[in-house]
């Protein structure tokens, strides 16, 4: 399950880059060669940067891949760095689920009633990528509980 859903994530967040990419590259054409701007797009690229960066985060929990100061965790034993790791994965659930779905969910309701400027389109719309985000993120991290747990995964990436 957690290779086909990080290999969806590889490709959605992709394609949010590619995108970003034609986007701002249609922009500058028809701004400097054409003298006329696409009024939408930079507003669109600014949300899709937002969702790619969402989808980067997820994808970085994944793969245990986020900052971390293995100074302490190194000089524990085996199962002290179990215990770490865990407490360190377990953080970074309650997050996900606090901040990203409680809080996402939140403000993705407050923000449907909101108009974009540009693109005439719900907010909440494109809001609704943090709580999406918060269960991806909590999911790997309860995966990752689980793998360091059962001793699938190190507690500590080595150096």
């Amino acid at each position: 399950m957690r290779k086909l859903l990080t290999k969806f994530l590889n490709m959605l967040t992709g394609i949010c880059f590619m995108v970003m990419v034609v986007l701002t590259f249609g922009q500058v054409l028809m701004r400097y060669l054409f003298n006329n701007p696409l009024t939408w797009s930079e507003e669109f690229v600014s949300y899709l940067f937002a969702w790619s960066s969402l989808l980067g985060a997820c994808l970085v929990t994944s793969e245990r891949g986020h900052m971390n100061i293995p100074l302490l965790g190194h000089k524990l034993s085996a199962r002290g760095q179990k215990i770490l790791g865990i407490i360190g994965e377990g953080i970074g659930l309650v997050f996900s689920l606090t901040i990203l779905c409680y809080g996402g969910l939140q403000i993705t309701f407050l923000a449907m009633g909101q108009q974009t400027s540009s693109l005439g389109v719900s907010v909440g719309a494109f809001y609704v990528l943090l709580p999406v985000a918060g269960v991806l993120n909590a999911l790997y991290a309860a995966l990752n509980i689980r793998d360091i747990w059962t001793g699938r995964m190190p507690a500590f990436p080595a150096d």
